[in-house]
């Protein structure tokens, strides 16, 4: 069974101005930098046969961290972006409140608002990265850097299948939070753990 090092980017210019960004575009902020270096040190104990990236700036940075120690080119794919959100982009969750008050209590990614990428196309993005990542070989380690909204809905396909749209999300994934599953060659996931954020908190303090 291969394993997969799911991994949020750090915090964009974007989270620290509260504006949600879908597909939008944005650097990592002087924070998020801080967090993608901590993350990457973290990392160090693990072996890495492979590192992917969504192709947006806030990922592709965050992956470089990982891969400065390593002889691995990062490779970056559109697969792994963030959930396209269209018409709810560029705005502040307040803002998008109040032009579509049923999402006061619904997640933005897969709302079903016209314009967002649909549950049929995320759930085919879900399955070609299944298939990617299980073409490694067993023994092999893969560390993928994606986004909160898309690897909880990862997670949810990896749980309940084509199914997930219809049952509850309980993921919340932070900035750098750390998810590690093994996969069988069917897509069967197992979960080892889910949006670890260890690295973030200062030495002296970890129990």
């Amino acid at each position: 069974m291969p394993t997969i090092y799911l991994i949020r980017h750090g915090q964009s210019e974007a989270n620290a101005g509260g504006i949600i960004q879908g597909q939008s575009d944005y650097p990592l902020s002087s924070l998020g930098k801080k967090e993608g270096k901590a993350a990457a040190a973290w990392m160090e104990q693990v072996h890495l046969d492979a590192i992917y990236a969504s192709d947006l700036e806030r990922a592709s940075q965050t992956a470089a961290y990982l891969a400065e120690t390593r002889s691995l080119r990062v490779k970056e794919s559109a697969l792994f972006r963030e959930a396209a959100l269209g018409p709810l982009e560029g705005r502040t969750k307040h803002e998008i409140i109040a032009a579509y008050p049923e999402l006061k209590k619904k997640r933005l990614a897969a709302s079903g608002i016209p314009g967002t990428e649909s549950f049929e196309q995320l759930t085919d993005r879900c399955r070609k990265i299944v298939r990617l990542l299980c073409s490694h070989e067993d023994e092999a380690v893969a560390a993928a850097v994606s986004h909160g909204g898309f690897i909880s809905i990862l997670l949810m396909y990896l749980s309940a299948g084509d199914s997930w749209p219809e049952v509850h999300n309980p993921y919340m994934i932070s900035n750098t939070g750390i998810t590690k599953l093994e996969l069988w060659k069917n897509g069967t996931a197992f979960f080892h753990f889910v949006n670890s954020t260890v690295h973030t908190i200062p030495a002296n303090r970890r129990s």
